[in-house]
């Protein structure tokens, strides 16, 4: 009998859960809403609220719009995107994720504080990500965004600096970035780092390395556009090599199965529960 296990940390955080909540609330009212962006980097589940009357829109689309309402998802957004909507007449429903905008708060804060000859505001983070894209636009677009060390030369290491990090880059990264600005910072000059990373979605990391040594097989169900998802599944490459990335149950060979005794299934902050299930009927149905 092969053992076939979802694991029970896996799937949406609270923001994704959050933000899709508030999206069907007003869907059932009015059937229609615009999402400024993938209300989460899962196509499935993108196509699942798409039926309900769910619209995705960008910022160019957002521009053109009038008197509607939409939607900002757990990522947040710039000053800029409220200011645009308030011009437009557009009703914001705000699902910023409580982490992120207060990471927002603080850069805000520092921006603001920062005397641009003395310091500088560096963010640890996937340059393009809609989360970051929000964080630079609290500081006018002034922050440096470095994604490793090959971005350092961005750096002014003559000048105070202070570290923030997007709230989903892993704990580990973070203390490399800090210990090598450390050594690297000129003398007298200080370095102000803020750990401003997501418990929630670090602490999945040490979880889902032990769920991944229990299986034979993984199968880590997430959406390409994942960024959390990419992280989470490099480590399970590290304790099992027999880990396997797939969108949904189009992308698996029943041939993975053949002496298998044991199938862990999980996935990322952007993978819904529901995902998940239909990959482990999958998996009865073809054992």
């Amino acid at each position: 009998m092969v053992k076939i296990e979802i694991d029970s940390k896996s799937g949406f955080c609270f923001g994704v859960v959050n933000a899709i909540q508030k999206a069907e609330e007003e869907l059932e009212k009015s059937g229609k809403l615009y999402c400024l962006g993938d209300i989460v980097h899962n196509n499935n589940e993108v196509e699942r609220l798409k039926a309900k009357g769910l619209i995705t829109i960008n910022h160019d689309d957002l521009k053109r719009l009038r008197n509607v309402k939409v939607l900002l998802r757990a990522h947040g957004e710039p000053p800029e995107t409220y200011r645009i909507a308030q011009e437009n007449n557009i009703e914001i429903i705000d699902a910023t994720c409580p982490v992120v905008l207060q990471l927002q708060k603080k850069i805000k804060r520092s921006y603001e504080e920062t005397d641009p000859n003395v310091g500088q505001i560096v963010i640890y983070g996937k340059r393009g990500h809609a989360e970051v894209n929000g964080l630079v636009g609290q500081t006018n677009g002034k922050a440096v965004v470095i994604e490793g060390l090959n971005d350092f030369d961005q750096i002014d290491f003559n000048k105070q600096i202070s570290l923030y990090s997007q709230t989903t880059k892993s704990v580990d990264g973070f203390k490399k970035i800090v210990d090598e600005i450390t050594r690297r910072q000129s003398a007298g000059k200080e370095l102000r780092y803020y750990d401003t990373i997501c418990r929630q979605v670090a602490n999945r990391i040490p979880n889902i390395r032990e769920f991944a040594r229990q299986h034979d097989l993984i199968l880590f169900v997430c959406g390409k556009k994942s960024s959390n998802g990419k992280v989470l599944f490099e480590e399970c490459c590290k304790v099992n090599p027999e880990s396997k990335l797939v969108s949904d149950i189009s992308e698996i060979d029943p041939d993975w199965f053949k002496g298998k005794n044991s199938i862990g299934i999980c996935g990322a902050t952007s993978t819904p529960k529901w995902l998940m299930e239909e990959v482990y009927n999958f998996i009865q149905e073809n054992i």
